[in-house]
C-alpha cells in the first residue's frame, strides 16, 4: 500500500509517497506561500507532484498525513496557532480534503519525525523509542508499545522544557533551566560566543572569523584542534546533554533513544561521551536489557515518512 506524507514548514512544503515499510517512492519540495488557502493549494500541488514523481496515481494513495508545527488538534484537524505563518484556528485537514478527496491526518511535526525514525530509521524493529532533536530548540517524540504518545491534550513530549538546572538559564518559554536552554544548537552557539568574548586568544576566533560566524560545528572543530576554550564548551554541552538523555531514559526506559539535529552530525565525537554518562546514570544500568543510544538515521526525511505512516501507528 502507498501513503502520502506532507511536511509543512515555514520555508518549504515537502511531500513524499512512501510504501508501508517507509521507503520513499517519490518526493517534491515547493516554497511555502502565505495565507491558509494559498498554503493548502501548495500542499495539494506538492502532493500531486510527489505522486507523479513516484509514478503512481493519487487514487492509489490510501491517506495523506500532515506534519505541522505550532499548536495543533489532530482530532479536529485544526492548527490552533502557528506564529510563523500567522495561523489561528486553520482547519487544515478540511482544506486538504476539499482539494485531494482523501483521508487527511494531522500531527505535530516533531512527533511525525519521531514516528518516521521509529518506523523506518533508528528505531525500526523496536517496540519503544524516544527521539531527541537538537535544533533551534530541543524537540522530542515518543513511540511506546508501538503507538505514538502525544499526551491527552496533544501537548506531550515537550522535552525541551523539562528543567535540568533549577533556577538556571532563562528559556524562551519563560522558565529557567530548561533542557533547551542548554542543549539546543542555539544554546551551543550562544555559549560558544560567550567563550570567545572571554578568551580573545581562542582558536574559535580563527575558525569563525567573528561572533556572527559561529555555527554548531565551530566549537567541535576548535576542540578537535586542542583549543581549551572550545574544549570547555563541548565538555559542558555533553554533560548537560548526558544529564537530559539519562533523565529521559529513567522516565521511559525505551528500547531505543535516538538523537538527531545539527550537533548529532558529529557522530561518536558527541555520542560516545553521552553514552558514557548514560551508562553511569541509567537507573537500570545493571539490567541485562538496556536502552540503546543511537543517532537518528533519516535526516529531513523523517517527518515526511512519519506523517505518511500516521494511520498505522495511531
Amino acid at each position: 500500500m502507498k501513503y502520502l506524507g506532507i511536511d509543512l514548514g515555514g520555508t518549504n512544503v515537502a511531500a513524499a509517497v512512501v510504501d508501508s515499510e517507509g521507503t520513499i517512492l517519490g518526493k517534491v519540495s515547493l516554497p511555502t506561500p502565505r495565507g491558509a488557502e494559498a498554503v493548502a493549494d501548495q500542499m495539494a500541488a506538492a502532493a500531486r507532484g510527489a505522486a507523479e514523481a513516484a509514478g503512481t496515481a493519487l487514487d492509489e494513495v490510501v491517506s495523506v498525513g500532515i506534519g505541522a508545527p505550532g499548536a495543533i488538534e489532530p482530532d479536529t484537524g485544526v492548527i490552533k496557532y502557528w506564529s510563523n505563518l500567522d495561523f489561528t484556528n486553520v482547519p487544515i485537514t478540511a482544506l486538504m480534503k476539499a482539494r485531494l478527496d482523501k483521508e487527511i491526518l494531522l500531527e505535530n511535526d516533531a512527533n511525525a519525525a519521531a514516528l518516521g525514525e521509529y518506523a523506518a530509521g533508528a528505531g525500526k524493529g523496536s517496540q519503544s523509542m524516544v527521539a531527541v532533536t537538537l535544533g533551534t530548540g530541543v524537540g522530542g517524540g515518543a513511540i511506546l508499545n508501538g503507538k505514538l504518545y502525544t499526551g491527552f491534550n496533544y501537548a506531550g513530549m515537550e522535552i525541551g522544557h523539562f528543567v535540568i538546572e533549577h533556577g538556571g538559564r532563562l528559556c524562551t518559554c519563560g522558565r529557567r533551566g530548561c533542557f533547551e536552554a542548554y542543549c539546543s544548537a542555539t544554546a551551543l552557539i550562544k555559549r560558544t560566543r560567550q567563550a570567545m568574548e572571554e578568551d580573545r586568544t581562542s582558536r574559535l576566533w580563527e575558525l569563525a572569523g567573528s561572533l556572527e560566524g559561529v555555527n554548531g560545528r565551530t566549537p567541535f572543530d576548535a576542540a578537535a584542534q586542542g583549543d581549551p576554550a572550545a574544549g570547555k564548551v563541548i565538555d559542558e554541552y555533553v554533560d548537560y546533554l548526558g544529564c537530559g538523555v539519562a533523565s529521559l531514559v529513567n522516565i521511559f526506559q525505551p528500547e531505543v533513544i535516538c538523537i538527531g539535529g545539527g550537533p548529532s552530525a558529529q557522530g561518536e565525537t558527541l555520542m560516545a561521551p553521552v553514552r558514557y554518562i548514560l551508562n553511569r546514570e541509567d537507573y537500570a544500568r545493571n539490567n541485562l536489557h538496556r536502552t540503546r543510544l543511537v543517532r537518528a538515521a533519516l535526516g529531513n526525511d523523517a517527518g515526511l515518512i512519519g506523517a505518511a505512516l500516521l494511520p498505522l501507528f495511531r
